[in-house]
């Protein structure tokens, strides 16, 4: 899988970083590879939330996509 990542340096010094796929997803760190390593952290963390799924009683489903 490949996600765009967008990468700023901090006025204070070091990076953050924002995924744009992946809404309220950001991380920093005080170097560039620092800010990698805590990407991969911060991917990872968002994407194994645990989500309730709504009941469907005539077991339609209901998906949410971007194009």
């Amino acid at each position: 899988m490949k996600i765009k990542v967008v990468v700023h340096e901090a006025e204070e010094g070091g990076y953050w970083a924002e995924v744009p796929a992946i809404p309220g997803c950001a991380t920093q760190g005080d170097t560039f590879e620092e800010l990698l390593q805590n990407l991969y952290e911060a991917i990872e963390g968002c994407l194994s939330i645990d989500i309730d799924l709504p009941e469907n009683v005539d077991r339609s489903r209901i998906f949410e996509i971007a194009v």
